[in-house]
């Protein structure tokens, strides 16, 4: 079995999205997030032959929806975030987690891309398997998923700059400097803002996160959200 690591921060209001104010108030924008994260959460664990880990920072208990969020992680392997910066964060996440679960491939992806689900997860565990590394470019330059049938190799990640549009590149590189060659999945778009939060969503009819950003004050037209 794999390791299907998922990265997040619980959805405070004031400390989550914050990027999706305005329109969103600080409230609307983590009831965003809330929605985020639990439509990832339900893919992760639909997804067969994985082992679902959470690697949390904040306090679940002062999120939104905090008590659907613990329902859902229900049966979870939870780690805290440990590192001064996000590089540090994942890296060590990756490295809890192999430590956790020894011997075991990690696939880490975080709560920005809801549209992802179990056949893309699939896909990307299969050619893990294949290729021993797999890298998901994001639209904004940087990336959605890292996948490491060694999860020390994370340890590359110290050193590239997080949330740039060049940290897709940097990252590909800082990997093939230690000798990991990560096969491309495709790409997703994150939400990092308004109008990346409307592109998803728009793409995304009847789930959770669709209606939170519905709820913001847009609504559906001819498959977009205005």
């Amino acid at each position: 079995m794999n390791v299907l690591l998922l990265v997040a921060k619980a959805p405070v209001a004031g400390l989550a999205k914050t990027r999706l104010c305005p329109p969103a108030s600080p409230a609307q924008a983590a009831r965003v997030a809330a929605a985020a994260l639990l439509d990832t959460l339900a893919a992760v664990r639909a997804t067969a032959a994985t082992i679902p880990v959470l690697a949390h920072a904040g306090r679940f208990a002062d999120a939104e929806h905090s008590a659907e969020l613990t329902a859902a992680l229900a049966g979870w392997h939870l780690i805290a975030q440990r590192g001064g910066t996000f590089a540090d964060r994942l890296a060590n996440a990756h490295a809890d987690a192999g430590a956790a679960f020894p011997g075991r491939p990690v696939l880490q992806i975080g709560m920005d891309t809801p549209q992802v689900r179990p056949a893309l997860l699939t896909t990307a565990l299969e050619l893990l398997a294949e290729h021993g590394s797999v890298v998901g470019p994001a639209l904004d330059g940087g990336w959605w998923a890292l996948g490491l049938r060694d999860p020390a190799y994370a340890n590359a990640l110290r050193d590239v700059p997080m949330s740039t549009e060049d940290t897709g590149r940097r990252t590909l590189a800082a990997l093939r400097k230690h000798g990991v060659r990560p096969a491309l999945l495709p790409t997703q778009r994150d939400v990092d803002d308004w109008p990346s939060a409307l592109a998803v969503a728009a793409d995304l009819p009847g789930t959770r996160f669709a209606a939170a950003v519905a709820s913001v004050g847009g609504h559906l037209v001819s498959g977009r959200l205005r």
